[in-house]
């Protein structure tokens, strides 16, 4: 039986502008797949990426800036260049469910790049066992994810699938818990019982939970705040979340 192919987009993380593409290719820690330049790039620029993706072994290909612009997916800030570096921890949603990793993450409707970047760094730092990363609806796993993150962006157990929703019925179909953190109330989060499998999904910053999950939640959690505020960042109360899974000893 063949495997099933895997999309680019579930394999590379993509960079693009002439910093990021240089601090990849300089970055011994990283493999870039390949350089894309745009045929219009030339002078010292082009030729400095050039020269580093041949120090690398990394080969260049080049496009047209219109590719180069649609690959990137930000056609005001790639400076006709962009990389695929390998992520080597990101893999698709069904593949890590054969691997039934303990807990994860699922991120529905975070849009803002500083948000999940900071959350992927956190999950990551806990020793989370992946964080569901959907293509729609959750800001792009581009350079401005990967700065927030302080490169760990590369390293993170991501997964990925289409939307929140579909991850949400794979997890319960695999017969993770649903447990949606809220400021609608909820049993706290540092007494609840977990189930051995249990997914936690972090909201979008202003929308909260969708309906579509919500409807597959098998309960909610809050956080206690004796202080007169009434919820925190999202990344923050990701941090809380996966800090309390390392302290109860069940991150993985």
């Amino acid at each position: 039986m063949r495997e099933p192919t895997v999309s680019p987009k579930d394999r590379f993380l993509t960079v693009y502008g002439r910093k990021p593409v240089l601090e990849a290719l300089d970055d011994p820690e990283l493999r870039v797949d390949k350089v894309i330049l745009a045929d219009t790039a030339r002078g010292p620029a082009a030729a400095e990426i050039q020269r580093a993706a041949r120090a690398a072994g990394v080969p260049v290909q080049r496009a047209s800036a219109h590719r180069v612009k649609v690959l990137a997916g930000n056609g005001k800030q790639d400076q006709g260049v962009l990389a695929d570096v390998v992520a080597p921890r990101m893999r698709p949603l069904s593949a890590a469910l054969a691997d039934a990793p303990a807990r994860v993450l699922l991120l529905d409707g975070i849009t803002t790049p500083a948000n999940v970047g900071m959350i992927l760094r956190t999950a990551t730092a806990a020793g989370l066992g992946g964080i569901v990363v959907p293509r729609r609806g959750v800001a792009a796993l581009d350079p401005l994810v990967v700065k927030a993150s302080a490169g760990v962006a590369f390293r993170a157990p991501v997964l990925r699938c289409a939307t929140a929703a579909e991850a949400a019925s794979m997890l319960a179909e695999a017969g993770y818990g649903l447990y949606a953190l809220g400021a609608q109330g909820g049993p706290s989060l540092f007494e609840a019982a977990l189930p051995e499998r249990a997914a936690f999904v972090l909201g979008g910053e202003t929308a909260g939970v969708s309906e579509e999950v919500a409807s597959r939640v098998t309960g909610w959690l809050s956080i206690p705040m004796p202080g007169e505020v009434e919820s925190l960042n999202v990344s923050a109360a990701a941090a809380v979340l996966c800090f309390e899974l390392v302290r109860r000893g069940t991150g993985r």
